[in-house]
């Protein structure tokens, strides 16, 4: 199988020069919510908590505080709302999109299991990385995109190692399998065709991608725990063959052209504090850097405004990100622990570079919830919290077509609602 000359579809390639599973705004598209108790405490303290088996996803070296074998597994929902509203400046007819955020399901599954005083093995299963996003089809920004989705799985096996009261390391190895659906108008009324309206393009694959994670946890004093995780990137190098409907000379040339995306998953780096205040509070802080930057010069327009293919490197401009997360914990009672967080991100791309394929900007987050033992080896936990957008505008235009796009996304948010149950035997 020979391939075509290498072209993408701009949503396509969009979607993945901003990389990729459910709505989020978290700096870039990393997930902080992911079906655990982490989400009602806004990533405070995520990477020096070690209050159960999630500590895989923040910092390995968490396992070694956890007793005997314990399991946990948790299920959420996000939903949000991201609007359009086209101004007069778009040269392009059609709808405002209607809401483009609908509900994501996720799920998580996490195990640790001390094996000596020393040593401590878990395996964590999750998403933490992805964006979904579904216009009306006639909407004027359907030349860029009308549907994308991109979702990554996390496997992650781990272990950890504690030396001694003070110091503990943590090692994984993370396998994500990375899902790419996206689809996007393009315009056939250059092509000579007696029918002129719009064809679509469509682009899918679904490959493997492998990275690590370490940890380390340094406790200079028992209220006292210092964490800091890394998170190596994550390389996708999906391949598909172009789906355009319609017919014609241009379109049979460019139909079953072979694209090679290469998309990377920011490498991370999170620094977090758990302090114990007294019996019943507690302080929590993360500090979390994203390389985003390394992200931005892999995109490619296609584009039929002169009815002849014509395609051009696109940069996204990404930068990288940083959160600053502040939170509590609370033990009301000897069964209930209240969780509350607060936590700013700022945003990987700047007001100018902002598209409609990916509208985000710096956001605050608000979080809360609760963790109730139902006997001394099981507890449950619900968790909210609230991701604030704000105001977004977005002035575009395609390169070779001229095609703009121009308006606001008014008071976009996100909401996650999620639950998780722990076991320990």
């Amino acid at each position: 199988m020979s391939a075509k000359s290498s072209v993408l579809p701009a949503s396509a390639l969009a979607v993945l020069a901003l990389g990729c599973s459910a709505q989020a705004q978290a700096g870039g598209i990393m997930l902080y919510e992911y079906a655990s108790d982490n989400a009602g405490l806004a990533n405070a303290g995520v990477a020096a908590r070690a209050q159960g088996p999630s500590t895989i996803a923040a910092n390995p070296a968490g396992l070694s505080y956890l007793d005997g074998t314990q399991i946990s597994a948790g299920g959420q929902l996000l939903f949000g709302d991201l609007r359009f509203d086209a101004d007069a400046q778009n040269n392009v007819p059609g709808g405002n999109g209607g809401n483009a955020l609908g509900t994501t399901p996720s799920a998580s599954f996490f195990i640790s299991h001390r094996l000596d005083d020393h040593v401590s093995i878990g395996f964590g299963s999750y998403g933490d990385f992805g964006l979904a996003a579904s216009y009306n089809n006639d909407w004027t920004g359907r030349y860029s995109t009308q549907k994308e989705s991109i979702a990554a799985l996390s496997l992650v096996p781990s272990v950890a190692y504690r030396f001694n009261d003070q110091w503990s390391l943590g090692l994984g190895f993370k396998a994500m399998y990375g899902m790419l659906d996206a689809k996007t108008a393009i315009d056939r009324s250059p092509f000579g065709l007696s029918d002129r309206s719009d064809g679509q393009v469509k682009y899918s694959d679904s490959t493997w991608g492998y990275g690590a994670t370490l940890g380390a946890i340094y406790s200079p004093q028992p209220e006292t725990r210092i964490g800091l995780g890394y998170t190596s990137s994550v390389t996708f190098n999906f391949k598909d063959r172009l789906d355009i409907d319609g017919s014609g000379p241009l379109i049979e040339r460019l139909n079953d052209t072979e694209t090679k995306l290469k998309t990377r998953v920011p490498q991370t780096a999170t620094l977090s504090l758990y302090q114990r205040l007294d019996p019943r509070w507690a302080f929590l802080a993360t500090l979390n850097w994203q390389e985003w930057s390394r992200f931005g010069d892999i995109a490619v327009d296609v584009d039929t405004s002169a009815g002849r293919a014509q395609a051009t490197t696109v940069n996204a401009h990404f930068k990288d990100t940083w959160q600053l997360a502040l939170g509590t914990q609370f033990q009301a009672t000897p069964k209930l622990l209240w969780n509350a967080g607060i936590a700013y991100d700022s945003s990987a791309v700047s007001s100018s570079n902002r598209s409609v394929v990916l509208p985000m900007d710096a956001s605050w987050r608000l979080a809360t919830g609760a963790t109730y033992a139902l006997d001394k080896d099981t507890e449950v936990n619900l968790s909210w919290s609230l991701v604030w957008i704000g105001d977004m505008t977005v002035d575009q235009s395609k390169p070779l077509s001229g095609k703009r796009t121009s308006g606001t996304y008014d008071n976009a948010w996100l909401q996650t609602i999620g639950g998780s149950m722990t076991w320990r035997f």
